[in-house]
Parts: structure tokens; sequence; C-alpha cells
């Protein structure tokens, strides 16, 4: 029988991407995950009792709270996981896992979250970041050269899927490669869409500081509406200090608190541009509407005026008037749930089975179900031009 391997960046912090490498652990249960660092603490439930197998950087000093430090490495970590005896590799990657060598003959299929953001996006990502003048200096000529490695990296994969129409124009934008659109999944059973109101806007975040959540805050205390902040991240103290004595911040919590806050909210704040953005379609699937930036993934996830409301702008004032906005109208909770329906994991498994089915090997794919409703795929080998 052929053999399957799966790949993932890193396993550092909970995400959407770590989400997907964990549906992509369900699809073949029995594949070996291969990484360049796993924490344990951040790997996905389904993963921890599963072979995962690192490379050599899970052996340096202080990779648990340094990971972003050593990013130069990875690449040459990447190329080191040995992925020889196998017939196809599914990977997951924003940065790195797309450049694992494959052998002659076998077929790699990347799941793209996003270009590398660091390298390709280097002034909005160091501004974001509030880089020194010294990082600034420093880190130019480095980027350079991985850049150019993920340009031959990106010759790797032979089929490329990306989770929106967003980051499938960045992909033939710098890579000159065709994908196939399939969103990332939502967990939609594990949200309740018919707990009570309570007076309260969530955030539900990392705090980081291009994620923007300083306009929410600010427009929270403006308006002196209550707000709480799930999440953590090295933004923390500077968020507090200019939180108003409404705004509550709970730091990480487990599922079952994002639960219920989630089901409960007035509505989430989304102030950030993101390549796609999961937590909207949670949200959603809670029977609660967004109030988010009108740019990025979130206009192809979030329906203006039926499941949520964008501002135009990314300012405090754009905010507040998106608010007032919000507060005038009703929603409906149900034609927000069934909008999240549309992202559920089962239809996520069905497009990725679907497209598998389609381009991999057969005797990789034979113990995946075939859905009688095929999915339209328009399929081309992604390689340039």
């Amino acid at each position: 029988m052929s053999k399957v391997a799966l790949v993932h960046d890193y396993f550092v912090q909970m995400g959407g991407a770590e989400k997907v490498a964990e549906e992509m652990h369900k699809i073949f249960p029995s594949a070996p995950m291969f990484t360049t660092v796993d924490t344990r603490t951040e790997v996905p439930a389904e993963l921890r009792n599963s072979r995962v197998h690192t490379s050599f950087m899970q052996r340096l000093p202080g990779i648990e709270k340094n990971f972003r430090h050593y990013f130069p490495i990875y690449p040459f970590a990447v190329e080191s996981l040995d992925v020889n005896d196998y017939d196809l590799i599914l990977s997951s990657s924003s940065g790195y896992a797309k450049g694992v060598r494959k052998r002659h003959g076998a077929i790699h299929i990347c799941y793209c979250h996003t270009p590398m953001r660091w390298a390709w996006r280097y002034e909005d990502y160091a501004a974001r970041e509030q880089f020194g003048g010294v990082k600034r200096f420093i880190l130019p000529p480095i980027l350079a050269g991985l850049r150019h490695w993920d340009l031959r990296a990106a010759e790797q994969p032979d089929f490329y899927i990306v989770n929106s129409s967003n980051v499938a124009r960045r992909v033939k934008e710098i890579y000159g490669r065709d994908s196939v659109v399939i969103p990332p999944p939502i967990d939609v059973g594990r949200f309740l869409p018919d707990e009570p109101d309570e007076d309260f806007y969530l955030i539900l975040s990392r705090l980081i500081s291009y994620k923007k959540l300083d306009l929410a805050i600010e427009a929270c205390k403006k308006l002196n509406r209550r707000l709480i902040v799930i999440g953590e991240g090295p933004d923390r103290k500077r968020l507090e200090r200019l939180a108003g004595k409404q705004t509550e911040f709970l730091g990480r919590q487990p599922d079952q608190v994002v639960t219920r806050y989630a089901s409960r909210c007035r509505a989430l704040l989304f102030p950030g541009e993101e390549d796609f953005g999961m937590v909207p379609l949670e949200i959603n699937a809670s029977g609660r509407p967004v109030i988010a930036y009108g740019a990025g993934g979130a206009t192809e996830t979030v329906v203006d005026g039926e499941t949520g409301i964008f501002f135009d702008e990314q300012t405090v004032e754009s905010l507040i008037a998106a608010i007032e906005e919000f507060e005038s109208r009703l929603w409906n909770r149900r034609l927000m749930r069934k909008h999240a329906e549309k992202f559920d994991t089962q239809v996520f498994t069905k497009h990725v089975s679907d497209f598998l089915h389609k381009v991999a090997p057969a005797s990789c794919v034979q113990e995946i179900p075939e859905t009688k409703e095929r999915s339209s795929f328009s399929i081309r080998k992604a390689h340039a031009d």
C-alpha cells in the first residue's frame, strides 16, 4: 500500500493552521506528522497520541519561548525532514513546510495558509510589530535570502490548496502558481446558537499589534461599552494600559469557556486584516454577528448586513460608527448559523477528499470515501509557467 506523510510548519501555538493540520490527520489517521518543532502543549488533541516527527530544531536552547528568533534556520530544518519513503505528502504551510523535499515520483499537495508574510510583506509586518532601528537594519538582508529560498521551496508542491481567493491571488502573484480554494474547517457543532443574550462585545484573538485590537478597545472605552478580551500575546500590557473600566482581559481560556462567551456576546469585534479569519465564522456558528474591518479574508466570510457589518477605515471613529449602526439593527441567529454551516469540518473534509481523489495516487486514497456529489475543481498541476 502506498504511504502518506503529513507535514506542518511547527506546533508552537494554536490557531487556524493547526486546526487544518488536525483535520488532515483525521483524513489520514495512520499517517505520521512531520514538523520542525513540537512543544507538545500546542499540539491539537487529535495529534497528541500520534506519531509526530521533529527536526534537529527540537533540541535548540529556549526553542519554546524563542521559536520566532530562529527563523533563518527553519528552511534547513524542513529540508532535513526525511519523507523519502512516502508516495503522498500533504503539507500545511504558512511558511516553511511546502519546502519539504520529496522523492522523485511522489505527489506533494500543499495547503497554503498564506505566502510567508514576514518575508513578502516585510514593511507592513515590521510596522505592525513595531520593529526598532537595529532590527530594521539587520533583517532586510536576511529576509532577502529567505525570499530566495521561499521561491525555490514554492516549486516543490505539485498542487496547491489555499484558504481563500485573497490568498490565491497572492500565491499567483508571488509564486506564479495556480491553486484551488478550500476554506479551512469550522467546528460548527461546538458552538451554541440559543444561549441567552449578555451585554458585552467580544475580542477573541492572539494579542499581537498587527491585529489592531487597540481600535476595538478604544472604541468601547469611548462608547462606554463592556468588552471581554480572550487571548494572550506580547501586546497585552500595552492594550491593558489603553483599556477603560468596562474592558476585562481573561487571558487564554479553554474551549468550553470560549464557547460560552462566543454564544452570549452582542458581537465579535474584528478590526484587523486577516488572510481568512476563522473566528468570525465561529461567532456566526454561535448565532452572533461580527463587526469587521472590510478587507482581506473577512470580505469572503462576512455577509454585510446579514452575518455582520463592515467598517471601511482602520480608525476608532470608523469602528464607533459601525458599532452604532450595528446596534440599530436586528439580527437573525438562524441565518448566521446557516451561513457558518457552509464552512463546517464535514464540508472541508468532503472538498479535500474529493480533491485528493482527483490528483493523488489511487492507492493512497482508496480508504477515503468519495462523495456522490463531487466538487467541481479546475485542476492544473501547479508548477510555475
